[in-house]
């Protein structure tokens, strides 16, 4: 189904209410693993338009579903309700020179509203799915979140989830095509410490933290045509004070590939300096707090027709060429199980994963567009 122009007309008059609802959904805040309010809020929203059956799941993600009958196959649309800043209380938010300003309003809040708006039209105008179709606010996108939400909803429709859909990002014309895993570590080295005095030469657990670091800044990433792997250590933390000996001291690392050799060349990397500094009798606790998988054995003309579909319709809708990359999102879950997926972006944004996040107003009608023509493909002209 092409845009049409019944399509156009909903964008247009639909775009306050789009508005209303993204100011709605910023004043809730939704850290992982904490989504509960926004959750309440979206179940409440779709059962208000006329959605049956609603549910919170146990990962807190508010599936709405459409034509889903108890065996059949189903199509899953998915934007992430939480977002990565741990704030419980509302966030700032204004608008300014055509933006909402916000931290979270386009990672993931926008792209939701989105999601949710357009997922209404075709419910009104009483359009058969082609398959059953799950619109899917989920959880735990963001950093140690950890891709619950998708996990929990790939578990509880395993072997009936046909294709999937993620709305993130900011740019209308991204298209995400391959999946970035990653492996996220909490590392705590601990020695005897003592009085920086009195007990000098004892051991130091800032220092040993320090050269593991520097161990892992020494790593040479592997190089494979066409992919792309990192590393980075982002929060450190540990001591008592100026004049104590550090007993303890705690870093988050991580590293990420686009593909599977790399990912585990990586690991294998990383093991052995843990195993290095182990062997010379230093107390190394290592805890794996986040694994996101790459992309596992796919049909390759499955993923070209759904990646097909979407570029054919940010031509159609955005009128610019889409830009593919590669990119760690909820779709890591169900390409690593071999479904198609692919994650787009409709809204235009900057700022993303900063206290300066602001989307621009002029690109939701375009968004609501776009999600319209992506969307029609899954439902009977």
């Amino acid at each position: 189904m092409n845009l049409t122009d019944d399509m156009v007309r909903y964008a247009d008059t639909h775009l306050d209410e789009l508005k209303q609802l993204i100011r709605d959904l910023c004043a809730i805040p939704a850290p992982s693993h904490r989504e509960e309010q926004r959750a309440a809020f979206c179940k409440a929203w779709f059962e208000q338009n006329g959605f049956r059956n609603v549910v919170i799941d146990e990962a807190l993600n508010v599936i709405a579903p459409l034509g889903v009958t108890e065996d059949g196959p189903v199509t899953a649309f998915t934007a992430h309700t939480d977002t990565v800043f741990p704030d419980l209380e509302p966030m700032p938010f204004r608008e300014e020179d055509g933006k909402y300003f916000c931290p979270g309003v386009c990672d993931d809040t926008a792209n939701l509203a989105v999601l949710m708006v357009t997922a209404r039209y075709f419910l009104e105008r009483g359009i058969r799915p082609k398959t059953g179709m799950l619109f899917v606010a989920n959880s735990c996108e963001e950093g140690l979140g950890n891709l619950k939400g998708i996990r929990q909803l790939e578990k509880s429709y395993r072997g009936r989830l046909r294709e999937h859909i993620s709305y993130d990002g900011g740019a209308l014309n991204g298209v995400v095509t391959r999946a970035v895993g990653s492996h996220r570590y909490r590392v705590t080295v601990r020695t005897e410490g003592g009085h920086s005095f009195a007990k000098f030469g004892n051991r130091n657990a800032i220092f040993y933290l320090s050269s593991i670091i520097t161990s892992i800044y020494a790593i040479k990433v592997p190089q494979v045509a066409n992919s792309r792997t990192t590393y980075n250590v982002g929060v450190i933390s540990g001591g008592t004070s100026v004049n104590t000996i550090a007993q303890e001291a705690t870093m988050l690392c991580e590293y990420r590939s686009d593909n599977r050799e790399c990912l585990a060349r990586m690991q294998h990397a990383f093991e052995s300096i843990f195993a290095a500094y182990r062997a010379m009798g230093i107390d190394l606790e290592v805890e794996l707090v986040g694994d996101r998988p790459c992309a596992g054995t796919l049909d390759p003309a499955r993923m070209d027709d759904l990646i097909g579909r979407v570029d054919a319709a940010i031509r159609e809708v955005v009128g610019a060429e889409p830009m593919h990359r590669s990119s760690s999102t909820d779709c890591n879950i169900p390409l690593s199980c071999g479904i198609p997926s692919t994650c787009i972006g409709v809204v235009a944004a900057s700022g993303c994963h900063t206290r300066e996040e602001w989307i621009d107003l002029s690109s939701l009608p375009a968004g609501m567009r776009l999600s319209l023509a992506v969307l029609g493909d899954y439902f009977e002209a």
